[in-house]
């Protein structure tokens, strides 16, 4: 992940030219977001169509997709962070109506999910984790490891921890979901 020193803005980030590359905004500095391999994107893309499945067939809310960015932090001279995660869910009524939906929204998703690469250092899951718990996220966020098919949750004042067994979804938000879903997240 490469960061730049330059102070960039939305409006900076969302006209950056479509390069292939995903970027985030961290303290107003621009991260180059590294492609991702492909059980990263199969395990995900797995995810997202159970996700979007239930959250379509109950009419919930929105399933989003990992270049959906959202504004989790603003300091007092103006720079932004603007996170996304590989999925994302954010339920109906929490969208305002005066939103502007081609804009990153000003919320935290009640779901956040993070497929977690073999490059990503604890340092860099710790830092996403704690933007997403200070944006006042208090649902569940699940961080998926595809090779050791361990899930780990971070739940809104606690640490980051692991789970064991094999991934398996559990989600208090939605018990019909987390029923639905424990095959493996990596079967084919």
């Amino acid at each position: 992940m490469s960061t730049s020193a330059k102070v960039i803005t939305e409006d900076d980030l969302l006209r950056l030219p479509a390069d292939g590359n995903r970027y985030e905004l961290v303290g107003g500095e621009l991260r180059q977001m590294s492609p991702t391999g492909y059980e990263h994107g199969r395990c995900t893309g797995n995810l997202h169509v159970l996700l979007w499945t239930h959250v379509r067939r109950l009419k919930l809310g929105h399933v989003l997709a990992a270049e959906t960015g959202f504004v989790l932090d603003r300091t007092s001279d103006g720079k932004l962070t603007v996170r996304a995660a590989d999925v994302a869910f954010v339920a109906k009524d929490r969208i305002p109506k005066d939103a502007d939906r081609t804009r990153y929204l000003r919320i935290a998703p009640d779901v956040v999910v993070e497929t977690l690469s073999p490059s990503d250092s604890a340092a860099d899951v710790e830092e996403k984790i704690s933007y997403w718990i200070r944006a006042a996220f208090e649902s569940r966020s699940r961080w998926i490891r595809p090779r050791a098919r361990l899930p780990s949750t971070a739940r809104h004042r606690r640490r980051f921890a692991s789970s064991s067994g094999t991934s398996s979804i559990s989600a208090t938000w939605s018990p019909d979901f987390a029923a639905g879903s424990q095959k493996s997240l990596t079967d084919p």
